[in-house]
């Protein structure tokens, strides 16, 4: 259906969600390698869940009028109703419900072309469909259909605004939506779902202080699993995973769906992933898919743990099967990685191929994927393009991530001087840094190691593997090679080794107010 393309004055955006009582039904054993598995349980504190769209989502449907009346029992819900109570809790809906969602929605405003709630109900049903499912052609719809709700209702609509936010950040364009997300915390400084998507906002931004304020400001008006869910993901930023995981079982307590629980799994998986434990992410991306058959990260991370584990026949399965789900660069690159690492050149290619295809479809429908095309480029392609790419990237988005990549890129293009600056930024908490990444510390390891500061890159490379020793079938392998050239520190001591002594910590990389070339270097 053809939408007014009129442009309304960026307000801003938000996230909505209450969440309901957890359900005490174990998760359901398979036998099938990659949906049946042990249940991982919650009780060891995994990770966080995205929890942005769905809390958009719930809040737009908090402003729709409950159905039924007086004392005659109420019919058990359609596959609609489920995903408006789903969401309206704060927990993913089941994507067949999902549909039935967005399938009512469009009746609804086409017999009503001007219920602006509907429409800001519609536009975040499209936004959440495209980020479960990879299907981004949903967010040129989701546009259309936020703006117009905008449009019919331009006075104190924080749906619409909180949609855009959403939106703007599920597509990676940190900017608009801080600016839609701060938008809507001013028309409504109460409403608690405005804040997750902002918090994104800020955290792709680089700006911790205000993370940090935001935070604050959702935990003082909801303590419910998506807030604590939120909260886990910023300890976890900042390092402290201790209480990201205590905040995220404490979350999971509160899980009401099979698709919430899905999601808590999930990111039980990526935290035990993270610190290299590999049996436990197994068992928890296991549990995920079979408590949910459309939790594709969850099927990813299958591929990734079975790998480390060596099971390869098995890790190849799963990866192709999210990648045919849900294709995303990012499962691409992974996959083209492990081909690589098992001397299948042509299949790695082939996907290769693909993440560049994918990178291309998703920019037309305004998704900004230069994080992982960068990395791709300066480690299987060309190094300069990654820089430049990614110096564009640092200009819109200058979080850890793309910090992370630009510099490892610099260092792969052979600039270790202006590299490390970028590498002491993704890693120092005093910098904004703070996550335990082996990724950022092997990049940072293998640049301190070529400019000859033996004794940092030694710490690095270390604390990569010590961090996760699997953490990447073709990186890991290196930073054992690259410890063992290193040699053992000398026998002096710390003070007679090259960089071990105290030096000047290289100056910050440019922020983004700086043009795309003008950059510091020590």
């Amino acid at each position: 259906m053809e939408i007014e393309e009129r442009q309304p004055v960026p307000p801003g955006s938000g996230h909505p969600v209450p969440a309901g009582p957890r359900s005490e039904e174990p998760v359901g054993e398979r036998s099938e390698e990659l949906s049946g598995a042990r249940r991982s349980p919650l009780g060891r504190r995994p990770l966080i869940p995205v929890v942005a769209g769905c809390a958009v989502l719930g809040g737009v449907l908090m402003l729709l009028p409950s159905a039924g009346g007086g004392g005659a029992p109420r019919p058990a819900p359609g596959p609609a109703a489920r995903a408006a109570s789903a969401v309206g809790a704060g927990a993913p809906a089941a994507l067949s419900d999902l549909a039935a969602l967005i399938d009512d929605r469009e009746s609804r405003v086409r017999a009503r072309p001007r219920d602006d709630v509907s429409w800001a109900v519609l536009g975040a049903a499209y936004t959440e469909r495209a980020r479960r499912t990879a299907a981004y052609a949903f967010y040129p719809k989701a546009e259309k259909a936020l703006r117009t709700s905008l449009r019919l209702r331009p006075a104190d609509n924080a749906a619409a605004l909180e949609g855009l936010s959403s939106l703007a950040g599920a597509r990676g364009d940190f900017r608009a939506a801080k600016r839609w997300g701060e938008a809507a915390s001013k028309v409504a400084p109460k409403r608690w779902t405005t804040y997750p998507a902002l918090i994104d906002a800020y955290t792709g931004l680089g700006d911790h202080k205000a993370v940090d304020r935001t935070l604050g400001k959702l935990l003082a008006l909801r303590s419910g699993p998506a807030a604590q869910a939120v909260a886990s993901r910023v300890y976890r930023d900042r390092g402290r995973r201790e209480d990201a995981a205590a905040a995220i079982s404490d979350a999971a307590a509160g899980a009401a769906t099979p698709s919430e629980e899905a999601a808590f799994l999930t990111q039980g998986g990526d935290l035990a992933w993270e610190r290299g434990d590999r049996q436990e992410s197994l068992d928890h991306y296991r549990a995920a898919v079979s408590t949910d058959a459309d939790a594709y990260d969850a099927l990813a991370g299958q591929g990734r743990a079975l790998a480390a584990l060596g099971r390869v026949p098995e890790a190849l399965r799963a990866y192709r099967s999210a990648l045919a789900e849900r294709p995303v660069p990012r499962y691409a690159l992974e996959l083209g990685e492990l081909y690589d690492k098992l001397g299948l050149g042509a299949e790695a290619r082939a996907r290769y191929g693909l993440l560049r295809d994918l990178v291309r479809r998703d920019g037309a429908a305004g998704v900004d994927d230069e994080p992982v095309l960068g990395l791709f480029e300066a480690d299987h392609g060309d190094p300069r393009t990654a820089v430049m790419e990614l110096r564009a990237a640092w200009q819109r988005r200058p979080g850890i991530a793309v910090a992370d990549a630009l510099g490892w890129a610099l260092h792969r293009a052979g600039d270790d001087q202006e590299a490390l600056g970028f590498a002491v930024r993704a890693t120092d908490k005093e910098h904004g840094g703070g996550v335990r990444s082996a990724l950022y510390a092997y990049h940072r390891g293998q640049i301190e190691r070529d400019l000859g500061l033996s004794g940092p890159a030694r710490r690095h490379l270390a604390e990569a593997l010590r961090i996760n020793p699997y953490f990447s079938p073709l990186l890991a392998p290196a930073a054992r090679e690259a410890l063992t050239a290193l040699g053992e520190p000398p026998a002096g001591g710390p003070a007679e080794e090259t960089g071990d002594e105290e030096t000047e910590a290289p100056p910050a990389p440019p922020g983004p107010s700086a043009a795309p070339g003008q950059t510091s270097a020590r």
